[in-house]
């Protein structure tokens, strides 16, 4: 593995195109010669060290993506799809699906897009009426790092501790003198089903008793940022060309939390306290008096150029499996992108274990090993007698990367792993005891004469 050619022209082609570049224009750029370029953009060169470092300097590109960007995940993942029943009349080889992803890998990628559509029993009119799929796919085209936002929250936070210690007490400040917001808590019964309201006609922000502490500055942030990040706000919005109006104000939503998590936790003071602290998340929870979810959000943010930190992806679900959050960040973790999740993943055990934290190192079967780390969440505004709301959050890192964690003290990164698959419709791993359905693809082989560990047995390759 550690020998593959990386082969990425449709990478390179989309981000010289992006940048309004010739290929002589990028090509001198690079310091080599057009038509090397053309050759590497047709997928009849590789990408060499070299080269990797010069885009990564010339275009403030992060190199990983090259590798995560092959159309439809690569020529493994575009395999598991053609092996669907109904290709099978069309007997498409290693060779002839490589010479596809050489020479269109548009197509490649559309025909991935339309099929995992297709499989997750969506319509095209249902899926354009969902505005929640576009606003994700903008979030990841950012990788969930946003640079401007950073930096204005990075200096508003600046601002406000050379004030005062409080950081609750010091936003509240400052919306009462620069915008004339008062924050008033209410009692529960008085805002009831509501978190947090702003009322222009009192010019107050109304808060819950039901907010912890850590949700108060959070919400506090928050009306600072529509009154103070409106304008990067309204540039990522404009440029999102989002075609719906919900989706315009969840994309918003999601960049003034973004701006609020960033005023509780600065890029740099945040990145620093990982690294001294071994990304321990209960202590980053005290260090900058955020929850559990505040903080595994922030892990996934961590993408500025020339100050990086470890790529972690977050994914939060119910028990009954459904998705609610999932963030890949720069990881390109497949874990997030899955329709389907493996029950051996610990994620779906922490029910059983609240407030638990429970690390995992986990390998998938094309043989990427990641560390992961999860834990229950409740969310904020529940009472006695009332409906208890409980989620797990994951998180992960690639094990080659783990190193670094506290939580990765005593595990041996490079041992035994569990083996898991991404959803037992999308897993080929034999004998599997935890397996309820058979792969999509695959014949079923019935003897009547023995049963194997798992109910299903399949045709192999």
């Amino acid at each position: 593995m550690a020998d593959r050619k990386l082969y990425a022209g449709h990478a390179i082609r989309r981000l010289r195109r992006g940048s309004g570049l010739t290929q002589a224009a990028m090509a001198e750029m690079l310091g080599i010669s057009a038509s090397y370029l053309n050759l590497i953009e047709r997928n009849q060169r590789p990408l060499s060290a070299t080269l990797l470092l010069g885009l990564a300097e010339s275009f403030d590109f992060d190199p990983r993506r090259f590798a995560a960007e092959e159309p439809g995940g690569g020529e493994g993942a575009l395999r598991k799809r053609l092996a669907d029943p109904m290709f099978a009349d069309l007997e498409i080889d290693r060779d002839e699906l490589a010479e596809w992803l050489a020479a269109a890998p548009g197509g490649a990628e559309a025909f991935a897009r339309a099929y995992d559509r297709m499989g997750q029993g969506v319509g095209g009119a249902a899926a354009e009426d969902d505005p929640i799929l576009p606003v994700r796919r903008e979030i990841e085209r950012w990788r969930n790092h946003f640079a401007d936002l950073d930096a204005a929250a990075e200096e508003v936070a600046d601002e406000l501790r050379l004030g005062a210690g409080d950081l609750y007490g010091a936003i509240s400040e400052r919306l009462r003198v620069r915008h004339s917001i008062a924050i008033r808590i209410l009692p529960a019964d008085v805002m009831p089903g509501t978190l947090r309201r702003l009322d222009l006609h009192a010019r107050q922000l109304q808060m819950s008793e039901l907010l912890d502490p850590a949700s108060r500055t959070f919400a506090a942030a928050y009306q600072l940022a529509q009154n103070e990040a409106r304008e990067q706000i309204d540039a990522l919005a404009r440029a999102a060309d989002l075609s719906s109006r919900a989706g315009e104000r969840m994309y918003r939503r999601h960049l003034a939390g973004y701006w609020a998590a960033a005023l509780m936790m600065p890029y740099g003071r945040f990145l620093r306290a990982c690294e001294t602290t071994g990304y321990d998340i209960e202590l980053l929870q005290r260090r900058f008096g955020a929850g559990f979810e505040q903080v595994a959000h922030r892990l996934t943010t961590l993408s500025r150029v020339g100050a990086r930190g470890l790529p972690f992806f977050m994914i939060r679900l119910d028990r009954a499996g459904q998705v609610s959050k999932r963030y890949s960040g720069a990881s390109n973790a497949p874990l997030v992108e899955a329709n389907g999740r493996c029950p051996l993943w610990r994620l779906h055990h922490v029910f059983d274990r609240p407030g638990k934290l429970m690390v995992q190192l986990v390998v998938l079967e094309d043989d990427s090993r990641w560390l992961t780390l999860s834990r229950t969440v409740a969310p904020q505004g529940q009472r006695y007698g009332g409906v208890g709301a409980e989620f797990a959050v994951g998180l992960g890192v690639e094990a080659g990367m783990a190193s670094p964690l506290a939580a990765a003290q005593g595990i041996d990164l490079a041992g035994g792993a569990t083996p898991i698959g991404l959803g037992c419709r999308a897993c080929f791993r034999p004998e599997c005891p935890q397996r309820s359905a058979p792969p999509l693809g695959r014949v079923l082989t019935v003897n009547e004469r023995e049963r194997g560990v798992s109910p299903f047995s399949f045709a192999g390759d």
